[in-house]
């Protein structure tokens, strides 16, 4: 009867290795569903993007109203930057003194659109200076107008990651404020 007693003990008990290798298991599994829904839905470089134009907006914005200063964004296919308006000269000109809103290039793999007032923008590479340091033919202008009493351009602008149905898209509301849609992944236009 003793044996029959031991037996059926050690019947019922797992050993430390098997614990330990059905534990291994659980932790590949868990790891590999993190990895695989991590990876399915984000795109963590499309959002921090997002994120930084908003907030350089709303700056820019708060600068146009302090300074009583036009301030404008100009994007084009691989970046964007501000610019102001100088008065004495009647021209738009690059924001270069100011670090933050300073020209801006786009990771690679993103890529802007742009409506305003409802209307598609063809945006087009800023073109470079010519070999004798000459400022380019055409001026750039800003495409979105950040004006000194705080009024800006409707406007909507969507960063997409190329190859893939993810995008966010920043807007000017009705109401004047800024707002982001946050990461999408739809075809919706």
């Amino acid at each position: 009867m003793r044996v029959r007693r031991s037996l059926h003990r050690g019947a019922a008990a797992f050993t430390l290795v098997e614990v330990l290798v059905v534990v291994v298991i659980i932790g590949v599994l868990a790891a590999g569903a993190v990895l695989a829904i991590g990876a399915a839905g984000r795109d963590r470089e499309l959002e921090r993007e997002s994120e930084r134009l908003l907030a350089v907006l709303r700056y820019a914005r708060e600068q146009a109203e302090l300074q009583t200063r036009e301030y404008g964004l100009h994007i084009d296919p691989n970046g964007y930057g501000f610019m102001s308006f100088d008065p004495r000269r009647q021209e738009w000109l690059a924001v270069d003194s100011d670090g933050t809103l300073r020209k801006r290039s786009l990771a690679a793999g993103l890529q802007p659109r742009l409506r305003v007032e409802g209307r598609e923008v063809v945006l087009k590479p800023q073109e470079p200076r010519s070999h004798t340091g000459s400022a380019p033919a055409e001026k750039p202008a800003p495409q979105v107008m950040l004006f000194s009493n705080g009024d800006l351009t409707p406007f909507e602008m969507r960063l997409e990651r190329t190859g893939t149905s993810l995008h966010v898209t920043i807007r000017s509301t009705e109401d004047g404020s800024l707002e982001s849609s946050g990461l999408t992944d739809r075809e919706a236009r």
